[in-house]
């Protein structure tokens, strides 16, 4: 049975709850079982009913489509149902699926990947390691520096976000967040982005610094006043690794391939996921051949995964790389910025932070955001939020959304704006 309901929203961490007058056609029994047997991650699910995705829209069963703003937060890079994409899982379901555990079998397409990431980064990160999603691609990464450097102590920023899995969530710069799932790793320090007296924190106990290249959740903070180039100098200097979490900001959201070739900086260990999948789960970390070695011995299996380099995950991630390497998508994503920060101009947008197409306009009240969110997807425009910074709305898009669909998402948002205040 069919029936038209009030649904209300809200986002975790948010206290304010709104009710949102949308009126929604769903299957009561479809929303029951979905609240049953899927599980939850907030009490309130947005509860969109999807029936497909196409280039920067989302349909629902009801017919009704939205313009996505969000792209599954930065994943669907090159739009939903991207045919390229498309064409190379299915030719690679074709051919075969899973055969056997990473690192045994040599297959085309987990190959190709690797040996195109690889070609297209700076020495020394030459040699990639295939995992299943970013969390994973950041456990990685912290077992490695521990492993190359023999040390134990690993430094993060404060409101950093690196993914929910018990490493990953051990460098999540957000006490409240993580409090009700200690003991996590131990050793664990914290210093806050762009603070240049906090470098010497840093020390010769320190196996490597983790940091997101732009701070996500905290409300996309662009590093200033060469701060990477610093903490790059202050690791060389102690012997600690710089890992760098280009899970967001990764291919060609920021202009380039990866956030970091904006700063003139180079990590020694890479962590990528998200939009490299182009809409498939997947991850990676990325290093030097000769670190990226010690993981094969002393003892063996210093990392293992079963599903990590799938062929059918890595069909979609070359094909997904190939086109933005191909196309212009990167160079684009700067004017597409300015094409948003041009018409995005109501009066209660105190600023917007972030670059490229990964941007978060601010506004005075906490409150509003999720208001706003709340509003636009009534009128058929997908926003989201951001994990701890309150007062910004996330506009990640498709880098395929169109210079039309930008202005026309821009109109709605200060109207939608205007009618709220």
């Amino acid at each position: 049975m069919n029936r038209k309901k009030n649904i209300l929203f809200l986002f975790p961490n948010y206290p304010y709850l709104y009710t949102l007058k949308l009126q929604t056609t769903f299957s009561m029994s479809r929303k029951e079982d979905f609240l049953k047997y899927q599980a939850q991650t907030t009490p309130f699910p947005l509860l969109l009913d999807i029936e497909k995705a196409e280039g920067c829209w989302i349909y629902d069963k009801s017919g009704k489509k939205y313009l996505d703003l969000v792209a599954g937060v930065s994943a669907t890079v090159l739009g939903h149902s991207n045919p390229i994409i498309t064409k190379a899982i299915k030719d690679q379901v074709d051919k075969y699926m899973h055969v056997m555990v990473y690192g045994e079998f040599i297959q085309d397409a987990p190959l190709e990947l690797s040996k195109l990431l690889c070609n297209n980064l700076p020495d020394p990160l030459n040699t990639a390691y295939l995992v299943n999603s970013g969390t994973e691609a950041i456990e990685g990464s912290m077992k490695l520096a521990k492993r190359v450097t023999g040390r134990g102590e690993i430094i993060a920023a404060k409101w950093a976000y690196h993914g929910n899995t018990q490493g990953s969530m051990s460098i999540l710069g957000n006490e409240e967040q993580k409090q009700k799932f200690r003991p996590l790793i131990p050793d664990i320090n914290f210093i806050e982005f762009n603070n240049i007296d906090d470098l010497e924190l840093i020390s010769e106990s320190t196996a490597a610094v983790v940091l997101e290249t732009i701070q996500g959740g905290a409300g996309f903070i662009i590093p200033k006043d060469g701060y990477l180039k610093k903490v790059r100098e202050r690791c060389d200097k102690v012997g600690a690794l710089l890992i760098l979490d280009e899970i967001q900001p990764g291919f060609g959201r920021t202009g380039k391939l990866f956030g970091f070739m904006n700063f003139d900086v180079v990590p020694d260990i890479l962590a990528i996921g998200k939009a490299m999948g182009g809409g498939m789960p997947v991850g990676a970390f990325i290093a030097s051949e000769e670190k990226m070695a010690m993981l094969k011995s002393e003892p063996m299996l210093g990392h293992i995964t079963t599903f990590g380099g799938h062929p059918v995950i890595a069909a979609s991630s070359l094909a997904t790389l190939k086109e933005l390497l191909k196309g212009n998508y990167m160079n684009e994503a700067l004017r597409k910025e300015q094409l948003f920060r041009k018409h995005l101009n109501h009066p209660e947008i105190k600023e917007i932070r972030g670059m490229g197409l990964m941007l978060a306009p601010f506004f005075e009240n906490p409150e509003f955001p999720v208001k706003l969110m709340n509003a636009l997807m009534g009128k058929g425009i997908i926003v989201f939020l951001l994990l701890f910074e309150k007062r910004a709305l996330r506009l990640s898009p498709p880098l395929t959304i169109s210079d039309k669909e930008i202005i026309y998402a821009c109109e709605i948002i200060n109207e939608t704006i205007g009618e709220l205040m």
